[in-house]
């Protein structure tokens, strides 16, 4: 008897996942715990085993589609198993392309697509009727315009958006060439021409909801300082040999994020959050560590990051790093943060006004490091300095709880000698 293997739920709250990789075809044989499909959530890429063994009847999803939690994925049964029941994928519209999406009614100089189109049409209805697809007519119905009066352009006399459009404003809209840049360009307009539409990836997506929620309900405030960090940049430079020859690629940023530590047990209310008008201090160290990724941004976290030394930590900061890229990431990688820190000047940039990641309260943006001339006991010396920002929960502490661990961290970053003993 066939087996519907639904799309689980993975937990954190996911609702839907997209399908990257089918792993098996009709018709392949599959054991228990057999790979069966990659699926990318708001979080990472999944890898789904089957829960059962036997023969793939059907496949309902393919690549790139979107897949709701519940819904059924593929159908697994026995070898010659007839199964009747038709494919999640043909009951519902076609997920959109990362790279755009395809126009409803197509083009005349494009393959025409085979599709049936379900037209209302009222019982008793005078005058002639004009095909269209629902979109074209409820482009029609915004802009007051009778689409039963115009004729239509499109293949078999199908009224297109171009032919709202021209009754609108009297003249075609010149289509632009398709560029190279890989975005596909459709007949997508607004009042004043043409636009293209990328739909946001999951990850892209998830990212905007957060930032959006942190935003807008945490009050954000931002505290920015310079930390001379002439010293740090020698000891790293001399320490950097010692690291290459484990393998491991020593940054800045484990320097930091021990500094960063030090600082969050002077003042624990930036290590903590808000629940049920509660201030939660949290008496262990998780440090977030933003990623730019080709699918946006990821932040993996340090674990424990106060038990570890510095080689340990530089080494997780890459390993997790590569992970991020691949998208390879564990879910537990990115669960449990309290502190985060992104590094803008990896790219270009001094100060910035990050948003806090949800459940948290701060995050510290590190700026580009540059030489500047500074007054160092009456003498004017070029320094090596970082420009850092933090952005912090106005609700959880205030202005000078913040200046006096941006104060703290900058004596941490400015005589690194005693952050030498973590190495």
């Amino acid at each position: 008897m066939s087996f519907e293997f639904k799309f689980p739920d993975v937990g954190e709250g996911i609702q839907e996942g997209h399908v990257v990789k089918w792993h098996v075809k009709v018709g392949d044989k599959v054991r228990e715990d057999d790979k069966l499909v990659s699926m990318e959530t708001d979080k990472a890429v999944v890898e789904i085993p089957s829960p059962k063994a036997g023969v793939i009847l059907q496949i309902n999803f393919t690549e790139g589609q979107t897949v709701k939690v519940g819904e059924v994925i593929v159908v697994i049964g026995e070898k010659n198993e007839r199964i009747t029941r038709k494919p999640v994928s043909a009951e519902r519209p076609k997920s959109v392309a990362v790279v755009g999406e395809l126009e409803e009614a197509p083009e005349d100089d494009e393959k025409p697509i085979k599709q049936t189109i379900k037209i209302d049409v009222p019982e008793k209805k005078i005058g002639k009727i004009s095909l269209a697809t629902p979109k074209v007519r409820k482009l029609a119905k915004e802009k007051g315009v009778d689409i039963n009066s115009l004729s239509g352009t499109g293949p078999n006399g199908r009224v297109i958006e171009d032919d709202v459009l021209h009754a609108i404003a009297g003249a075609k809209i010149a289509i632009p060439t398709p560029s190279d840049s890989g975005i596909k360009h459709v007949r997508k307009y607004d009042f004043y021409g043409y636009v293209d539409r990328i739909p946001l990836t999951s990850v892209r997506k998830i990212v905007a909801e957060n930032m959006a929620k942190s935003l807008y309900t945490a009050p954000h405030v931002v505290h920015m300082d310079e930390a001379d960090v002439t010293d740090l940049a020698e000891i790293r430079e001399k320490e950097k040999k010692k690291a290459e020859a484990q393998g491991i690629k020593l940054t800045f940023l484990p320097f930091i994020i021990k500094a960063v530590i030090e600082g969050l047990r002077e003042y624990p209310y930036l290590n903590s959050s808000l629940e049920d008008n509660e201030i939660v201090l949290k008496k262990y160290y998780n440090i977030g560590i933003a990623v730019d990724t080709e699918a946006g941004l990821i932040v993996p976290v340090v674990k424990g990051a106060d038990q570890k030394n510095m080689l340990a930590i530089a080494k997780e900061i890459q390993d997790l790093g590569e992970k991020a890229r691949k998208r390879a990431l564990d879910l537990q990688d990115m669960k449990g943060g309290t502190f985060t820190i992104t590094n803008v000047g990896s790219i270009g940039g001094i100060f910035a006004t990050p948003i806090i990641n949800p459940g948290e309260a701060a995050i510290l943006a590190l700026g580009r490091i540059q030489e500047k001339p500074l007054v160092i006991e009456g003498e004017i010396k070029i320094r090596k300095v970082l420009p850092f920002s933090l952005s912090f929960d106005h609700r959880i502490l205030d202005g000078a709880t913040a200046a006096r661990f941006g104060n703290l961290l900058k004596e941490h970053l400015e005589d690194p000698y005693k952050l030498l003993m973590e190495m």
